[in-house]
């Protein structure tokens, strides 16, 4: 058996923890769980759990692109708690491995970070740099502007020292700048989505129509795409938001004015 293995077989909450509130109920996130037992630490929000079922449910929110976790308990009827728990419940309660924790911590600060700044690699000191303005490809390096003596930019788009004018949002004078996305949005390939009706060729691939961020459909499902990035739903097919769309078509039929052209600009994620 692998170390991993091990872990999740011999992971358990000490029944003598006082601290912990205990009830003898099915797993409100597994319902199917069948530890013999039948012992569960109570969340914040009153729903059972254990701490396998924590751990799974939490490391998939992070790897969907989630770093803040809500209860996904389904109360009366089919409305899902959906209640916030801070990291400080779900790291205690989920009785995490130290090599969990470390997984957990970088990954939700990657995560928060991506959501209110947009920072890469200077190509000359390989200090961190923030880009404040999105549709400007030419940015300063404040460390390289210092060490040189005289001000450095260099180019968001292919990371190279800029080269020509600025400010700029398609591309440097450099040789071979472009916008990669931008032309993957041109080129890729179509598809159908066999679960929406008259959907028979479109793009697979679109950009976020609030953030920009490259997505996917996987073929299965409704037409509207959760974007990992935002967190904003919008209609792969006519690109509105989902609100909108679903003023004129349902999830599972195409929409009134057809499938959208290829996106000829990405959009700028103006952040709240």
């Amino acid at each position: 058996m692998s170390m991993r293995g091990q872990e999740q077989v011999e992971k358990r909450y000490d029944p003598r923890d006082t601290t912990l509130k205990f009830v003898k109920r099915k797993d409100d996130l597994d319902p199917v769980c069948d530890e013999d037992d039948g012992l569960r630490a109570e969340m914040s929000c009153g729903h059972a759990v254990t701490p396998d079922s924590l751990t799974q449910w939490c490391r998939s929110q992070l790897d969907d692109g989630y770093y803040k976790f809500r209860c996904p308990a389904v109360g009366e009827g089919t409305t899902q708690c959906n209640k916030l728990w801070s990291y400080q419940e779900v790291r205690r309660l989920a009785d995490l491995s130290v090599e969990e924790m470390q997984y957990f911590e970088e990954a939700m600060s990657l995560l928060a970070a991506e959501e209110y700044c947009e920072t890469q690699t200077c190509p000359q000191c390989r200090t961190s740099v923030e880009r404040k303005d999105l549709s400007n490809l030419c940015v300063r390096c404040s460390i390289c502007t210092a060490d040189l003596k005289k001000t450095y930019q260099f180019c968001w788009q292919c990371m190279r020292k800029w080269k020509g004018p600025g400010p700029r949002s398609d591309c440097c004078d450099n040789d071979g700048c472009m916008n990669r996305d931008l032309q993957l949005l041109q080129t890729c390939k179509t598809l159908s989505l066999p679960a929406v009706e008259g959907v028979a060729e479109c793009p697979s691939v679109r950009a976020c129509p609030t953030c920009g961020m490259k997505v996917e459909h996987s073929q299965q499902y409704c037409k509207n795409i959760d974007c990992p990035r935002c967190h904003v739903v919008f209609c792969f097919v006519c690109l509105k938001l989902k609100s909108e769309c679903c003023k004129t078509s349902t999830p599972y039929k195409i929409c009134p004015s057809g499938v959208a052209p290829r996106q000829a600009a990405i959009p700028v994620w103006q952040k709240k």
